[in-house]
């Protein structure tokens, strides 16, 4: 195998979480899209129980998220008297900004005695490897997990089960501009290194 680490390097030094009002409202590709899909699957896994799952809308299928979620947001919020009217609203509008929206949920396999944090880890790693898929090929993302994502009463339309997890949505757009580099601390005020 003959890699550039260089160029690797760089993707991961550019991802960056680029939010809807930073797109242009062109459709990303189905063909990218599939990509970022594919490269989630190849996320590390304990003993190969491959947790993610994915729920992809786009078109028409937008507007039928927005529509569940603000509901789901409605019947959940008005039984304890914290429905606010203008999240309703930002509910039933934001997602028709992105081009795609994945819903990310992880499955549990009862037959595999994996803890649960690991899991979710592995879910983790593979929204990582659609994000720097995204950044490879110019496509902005970020990981949402307002909304509806922790609300129970939305598992069941995703396809998860009771003792599965909801753990996001990850909308796509093409930004509408170059992203600039981020910023972090030092990795020095991180490590601490035992060689003795």
């Amino acid at each position: 195998m003959n890699f550039n680490p260089e160029w690797l390097n760089e993707v991961i030094e550019r991802r960056r979480s680029v939010y809807q009002q930073q797109y242009t409202g062109e459709r990303v590709s189905d063909a990218i899209v599939n990509q970022m899909l594919k490269n989630a699957n190849w996320a590390p896994t304990h003993k190969l129980t491959e947790p993610w799952r994915f729920v992809v809308f786009t078109g028409d299928g937008l507007l039928r998220l927005a529509q569940f979620q603000a509901e789901v947001y409605k019947k959940v919020t008005s039984n304890d008297n914290s429905f606010k009217e203008d999240r309703y609203q930002n509910l039933l509008t934001k997602p028709m900004q992105s081009s795609h929206i994945i819903a990310v949920g992880m499955k549990r396999d009862p037959k595999k005695s994996v803890p649960e944090i690991e899991e979710i880890g592995a879910v983790f790693c593979a929204i990582q490897n659609m994000y720097l898929t995204a950044t490879a090929y110019g496509v902005g993302a970020y990981l949402s997990t307002g909304g509806v994502t922790y609300f129970e009463d939305a598992k069941e339309f995703l396809g998860l089960g009771p003792d599965d997890k909801l753990l996001g949505f990850f909308n796509i757009g093409m930004p509408n501009r170059d992203m600039p580099h981020g910023k972090r601390k030092p990795i020095e005020e991180k490590i601490r290194w035992i060689d003795k």
